[in-house]
Parts: structure tokens; sequence; C-alpha cells
């Protein structure tokens, strides 16, 4: 019945997103309809002291990056920045390789420490302008994006800077260059696989005489930019190298310019010093400056233009940074619920039992990834509640601890993303698209990266290369 009751909230909650319903206000009714079948007088401690803790949590964390995130990408609209460089592009590959090109460039901003929901916002003008001249159903977009942003950079590829690639470390003690042989087969698999599927459902719907779509239709679509707006492709990609760049120097700057592993504030209308630990704030930290610096780079090429659009648009980007910040953290909440329900412990229990060590490993964190809507939160949990058997059996195997890194952290991104995903979710919010029309092809990739983890496992088991 504990299981049941777990699995019936989930449930619910994926057909709700599924059916467009607002996931800010069935995450916490159904997380709360979980808590009333365990124990009814839970309910009110729940909702106060866990989810709405959970929530709050990340919104102080996070909220700055969907803000910064959702303005910079804005202005890369308002500019005709994203125009300037659709324009280039086209030139140079041509319009028909928009799908391959706007993956290319979601992969290097996620690769270069980009976070992925700053790379959601900076991308999509870019991605709608592309597919609306070469006339690719807008519906691929989010599918597009998310195989640069919620595949093989977030935690195949190795050295990415991306939290699932980091997580394993302090568990396994290996770097986030582990196994960079099976890292790179998986990521070639998953990249290749992915363009495959997208590029047979683009003709697909070629076939079909589907387009881009027609513009009353669509939601949140990018702004036109007058023709004197366009400038040098160069100077329009400024802004994204100076946030990548930036980010990079930052994180390696900032616990170096800051003393300790703590900071402290004291002013005199304060009753008592507040303390932030660096380490926690420090990445967070690289990206706000990042973002700043990038926002900076483009009112000084294009103050003039943007200036005429500034207000519009930055209540545009306020109010997409609320929708988008809003469902990852009540998604963020529903999962720390769900965790803590006896029923969870039930399926964490009984993965247990799974004898080889990779592929309990692969199962356990796919699957509690999956149940929690988080890559990271289910990577978190099932490290920190199985790490230790996963060392003893792999040691006992002869499993390189590396290998261990490689496999949790490429399967904290398999089952991850389904419909209730806090990254999902924001990603149709910021395109204007629902679960209906563009999560069939979200899903095929998470297929694609789920069957990966296992290819990359038998890779191992037949050649033994780390």
């Amino acid at each position: 019945m504990a299981v049941a009751i777990a699995a019936l909230s989930l449930i619910l909650l994926m057909i709700a997103a599924y059916r467009g319903m607002s996931v800010i206000v069935m995450a916490p009714l159904l997380a709360m309809l979980a808590v009333f079948l365990t124990d009814p007088a839970a309910v009110p401690a729940a909702f106060s002291g866990l989810f709405m803790e959970r929530v709050a949590s990340f919104l102080k964390l996070y909220f700055p990056v969907f803000l910064l995130g959702a303005l910079f990408g804005k202005l890369v609209e308002i500019s005709g920045f994203s125009r300037a460089i659709v324009t280039a592009v086209i030139g140079v590959i041509g319009a028909g390789r928009a799908i391959p090109a706007i993956m290319a460039v979601t992969a290097l901003l996620t690769y270069g420490g980009v976070s992925v929901f700053v790379a959601v916002f900076a991308v999509y003008p870019f991605a709608a302008e592309m597919f609306r001249r070469a006339d690719i159903p807008k519906r691929l977009a989010p599918a597009t994006i998310g195989l640069g942003a919620l595949t093989f950079t977030m935690d195949a590829l190795p050295g990415t800077p991306q939290i699932q690639n980091i997580i394993p470390t302090s568990f396994f003690g290996t770097t986030t260059w582990a196994a960079p042989v099976l890292g790179l087969i998986g990521s070639v698999f998953i990249a290749a696989t992915g363009l495959a599927y997208l590029g047979w459902r683009r003709r697909a719907m070629l076939a079909a005489g589907e387009g881009y779509g027609a513009p009353e239709t669509l939601v949140n679509e990018p702004e036109a930019v007058e023709e004197e707006a366009s400038v040098h492709p160069l100077i329009a990609l400024l802004p994204l190298v100076v946030v990548g760049v930036g980010n990079l120097l930052l994180t390696l700057a900032i616990p170096r310019w800051v003393a300790g592993e703590e900071v402290s504030l004291s002013l005199s209308g304060m009753a008592e010093p507040v303390t932030v630990k660096v380490a926690q704030v420090s990445a967070l930290w690289a990206v706000e400056g990042a973002l700043l610096l990038g926002i900076g780079t483009i009112l000084l090429f294009a103050f003039r233009t943007v200036a005429k659009r500034f207000a519009d648009g930055s209540r545009a980007a306020v109010g997409g940074a609320l929708l988008a910040g809003m469902n990852t953290a009540v998604e963020y909440g529903f999962g720390a619920v769900i965790a803590a329900l006896p029923g969870f412990l039930v399926v964490k229990d009984a993965l247990r039992a799974i004898p080889n060590p990779l592929v309990n490993e692969a199962i356990t964190v796919t699957s509690l990834a999956g149940i929690t809507g988080s890559a990271s939160g289910g990577l978190s949990i099932a490290l920190a509640a199985m790490a230790e058997q996963f060392v003893a059996a792999g040691d006992a195997a002869g499993i390189p601890r590396e290998v261990l890194h490689r496999v949790a952290s490429m399967a904290s991104g398999g089952m991850d993303s389904l419909p209730h995903n806090g990254a999902v979710i924001t990603l149709l919010a910021v395109t204007g698209l629902t679960h209906r029309q563009a999560y069939k092809d979200i899903f095929a990739l998470t297929l694609i990266k789920t069957v990966t983890v296992f290819i990359v496992i038998t890779v191992y088991y037949v050649t033994g290369l780390v």
C-alpha cells in the first residue's frame, strides 16, 4: 500500500503535466494527497515544514539564475543578435541543418559550464528563428535543445562541469574526467542516435505537410526585429562566448578571491551575522556573474536597439523566469515529499537485490531520478544511501571506481526526464509548447539516454575499456 500511494501521486502528476495542467497547482496538491493517504495528521507539517521549505530553499539559490538567464535570452532576442547569428549560420551550413546547429550551440554552452536552465533561455531565440526560416515544425525545438543540454553534455562527456557529473566525485573519490573512453562512447552514441531520430521526425512531418506553425497559434514567439538592427555575427556571438568563458574564469577565481570556507555578513542593524558557505554558492555566483557580463556585452554593442524594447522585454523576461522557477521549485518540493514516504524507502530497499553491481547502480539511480523527477536529486539520494554498497560490490568484482562514477552519472540523466521533470517543464514553458505538442520527442531522447547507459556497461564488460 505504501508503494501504491507513492506511485499514485507520481502517476497523477505525470498525467496532469501531460494534459497541460499547472504543475504549480498540482504538485503540492498531489504531494499532500500522498501524505494524507499515509498519515492524515502529518499533512500540515509536511506542507509547511517539508514541501514549502524545499520550494523556498530552491528559489533562494536558483531564482537569480532563472531571472538573469531569462533577461539574457530576451536581450539576445530583441537586440537582433539572434537574427544575425541565424543568418550567418544558415549562410554557412544551410537552412536544412538547423537541428544539428542548434544542438551544437546548446552543447557548447552546457559543456562550457552554463547551467541547463540558462542554456534553454539563451538558445531558444536562435532555435525559433532558425526553425521558422527552415520551416521545421516548432514542436521539434524542445527536443533539439534538450539533446544538446539534457543528455551527453550533462553527465556523459568527460570533464563536463554540470552537477550530475560532480556529485559522484565525493562518493567515489574520482574526478569529473572519470572513465573518459566510456564517456566519449556514450556521448557519440547519444548525439548520433538523437540527431538521426530528430532528422527522421522532421522528414516524416515534412511528408505530412507540417511546417513551423501558423503564427496565430504559436506562443512565446521571439519578437521580430527591424532590418537595421542586424549586427556582425561575430559581435552577436560575443555575449555567448563571454558567458561561457566568464563562467569558467569566475569558477576558478571566486574560491581564490574569497578567503576561507565561509563568508560572514554583520551589519549594525542585524541581530546576528549571516554566514554563507562558499562551496555551496560559488558555482552559482560564477554563473550569475557570467550572465551579468553577457548582459553588459549586449548593452555595450546594442544599447540603442535594446533601449526601445527594454521595458516590455524585461517584463516578459521576469514573467518567464517566475513561471520557470516556480515550476522547477514545486517539482523539487514534490520530490522531497515523495522521498520521505515509506513507499519510497520500500522501493529503494528493493533495488538493493539486483546482483550485477553496474546494472544495480544504473537501475537504482535512474529509478530514483525518475521518481523524484530530478537527475541530481535521484543521484544524491541513491549515492547517499547506497554508495558504500556500490563500492564494495564493485571492488569485489574488480570494477574501477571511475566506471561506477560514469555509470551513476549517466544513469541519473536517464528516466529523470519524465513529464514531471523540472527541466522538461521549464523547456516547454520557455518555448511556449505543451507536453501534448512536444513531449513525445523529448521522451524518445529519454529512452535513447537510458539505453545508452546499458550499452556503456556492455562495452565495459566486453572490452574492459575505461
